[in-house]
C-alpha cells in the first residue's frame, strides 16, 4: 500500500531490505510472481535461465513487467476493474491473468494477448496453472473450475467451499490441488476434482496457501496464523503470530523456507525444520536452522 518495491535478501539469519523503486500513487499491487527459472538444455548441461522481470498485477486492471531494477518495461490494461491475479506458467514462455470482470486471459512471455479462456460473471479472485501448463484452474464464487487450453469446451466446476474460494495451488510435483475458503477450511484435491482432505473449521477464513515446490507439504496463512501441513493434508505445526492476516505465501526453490506477506506490513521468513535422512544406521535430523542432530540407531549415541 506505500506503492515501495522491496528487495529482501537473507543473510545470518535476518533479512535486509533494499528498496528498489517507488512508483506513483496510483500503482496499488494486488499479486505479483518473478519470471520463474526454466531449464535449457544446451546438449552437454541444463542451465536454469531467467528473465529477472516481476509480473504485477494492480487495483486499476492493469498488469506491469518490472525489471529487477524497478524499471517498468511494459505497462497493458488488461480487465476492466482490479486484476486480482498474475501467474506465470512453470516454463516461463506466458501467464495469465484474472480479473474483477470475471475473465480469465493468457498472455505471451512478452505480454501480448493470446486468448481469453473464461468469461464470467463473478470475480476471478485467485488462478493457477497445471503441471503441464495444457489447464487452468480458477475460484468461480464458492466453485472452483478447470479449464482446458487445447479446446473450446467449458470449464469443469465443482462446490468447493462454503462461501469464496480466496487461494488455490497446484502442484507441479504431485498433481495435486489445494484451495482455502471464506469457510475457515483448507481442502485437498486430485486434478479431476474428487477430495481427499478437509481441514476442520479453523477460526479465521484462509486468506493465502501454497505448495512448497517439492510437493511434500505445504502452508496454510490466515489471520495471526501460519500452519505448516504435509501432502495428505495433515497439520505438522501451527504457529501463532502478530501480523494480522497472511495474504501470500511463497517458497525457496529447494523448499526449505518459506516467506510471508502479512495484513501489517511485514514479511516474515520461516525454516522448515525436523527434515530427516537416514543412511545405515545413522538418522540426521534438521532441529534448528542451523543444527543437525546425528543419532546412531541401536547405541543411541547422539551428537
Amino acid at each position: 500500500e506505500d506503492h515501495a518495491l522491496i528487495c529482501w535478501h537473507l543473510e545470518g539469519g535476518s533479512a535486509h531490505a533494499t528498496i528498489v523503486n517507488h512508483f506513483s500513487n496510483s500503482f496499488n499491487p494486488t499479486d505479483m510472481q518473478w519470471h520463474p527459472r526454466s531449464a535449457q538444455n544446451t546438449g552437454t548441461s541444463m542451465i536454469k535461465q531467467s528473465l529477472d522481470v516481476l509480473l504485477i498485477t494492480t487495483a486499476d486492471g492493469k498488469f506491469h513487467l518490472v525489471h529487477k531494477t524497478g524499471k517498468i518495461e511494459k505497462s497493458v490494461d488488461a480487465h476492466v476493474g482490479a486484476t486480482l491475479c498474475g501467474k506465470w506458467s512453470y516454463d516461463g514462455t506466458a501467464f495469465l491473468t484474472s480479473g474483477e470482470d470475471g475473465k480469465t486471459k493468457i498472455w505471451s512471455r512478452n505480454g501480448m494477448p493470446r486468448s481469453t479462456i473464461f468469461t464470467g460473471h463473478l470475480p476471478i479472485l485467485s488462478a493457477a496453472w497445471s503441471p503441464d501448463c495444457s489447464m487452468i484452474i480458477f475460484s468461480l464464487g464458492s466453485q472452483l473450475a478447470i479449464q482446458s487450453l487445447n479446446s473450446n469446451s467449458k470449464p469443469r466446476k465443482w462446490y468447493a467451499h462454503e462461501g469464496l474460494v480466496l487461494a488455490i495451488s497446484w502442484n507441479r510435483t504431485n498433481n495435486l490441488i489445494i484451495s482455502g475458503g471464506e469457510d475457515c477450511r483448507y481442502k485437498l484435491w486430485d486434478s479431476n476434482g474428487n477430495q481427499l482432505y478437509s481441514s476442520g473449521v479453523s477460526e479465521y477464513p484462509i486468506t493465502s496457501i501454497n505448495w512448497a515446490l517439492n510437493g511434500n507439504y505445504f502452508a496454510v496463512g490466515s489471520y495471526n496464523t501460519i500452519k505448516l501441513c504435509d501432502k495428505t493434508g495433515w497439520s505438522h505445526s501451527l504457529e501463532k503470530i502478530n501480523t494480522g492476516s497472511i495474504y501470500s505465501i511463497a517458497w525457496s526453490n529447494d523448499s526449505t523456507q518459506v516467506a510471508l506477506g502479512c495484513g501489517n506490513g511485514s514479511v516474515l521468513t520461516a525454516h522448515v525444520i525436523d527434515r530427516r535422512l537416514e543412511w545405515n544406521n545413522y538418522e540426521a535430523t534438521l532441529v534448528r536452522r542451523k543444527t543437525i542432530e546425528v543419532r546412531e540407531v541401536g547405541n543411541e549415541l547422539l551428537e
